[in-house]
C-alpha cells in the first residue's frame, strides 16, 4: 500500500519525542526561577539575587529553546528511497 505525499506528518516521532523534552527543560528552568519572595513588603530578601535564579535558570531555558529548535530544524523524515 503505498502511502500519498499528504499522509505523511511534517515530524517524525524522534522529532516529537525532542520537543516534548524541550519543553519539560524549559518548564524545569521555570522552575528554578520561582521562589524568593519576601512574606514582609518591608524587609528586602537577596535570596531573590542567588546563583540559580540569575544563572543556572535560565541557561537551562536556553538549552531547552535550542533542543525544540532541533527537534524542529534537524529532525527531517526519510525519503522514500532510504
Amino acid at each position: 500500500m503505498e502511502t500519498k505525499k499528504e499522509d505523511k506528518m511534517a515530524m517524525t516521532a524522534k522529532g516529537i519525542r525532542l520537543m516534548i523534552a524541550g519543553v519539560l527543560v524549559m518548564a524545569a528552568g521555570l522552575i528554578l526561577m520561582t521562589g524568593g519572595g519576601s512574606d514582609d513588603p518591608a524587609v528586602f530578601n537577596y535570596a531573590m539575587f542567588d546563583f540559580r535564579r540569575l544563572v543556572a535558570a535560565p541557561l537551562v531555558i536556553v538549552c531547552g529553546i535550542a533542543v525544540v529548535i532541533i527537534s524542529i530544524m534537524g529532525a527531517r523524515p526519510k525519503k522514500d528511497g532510504q
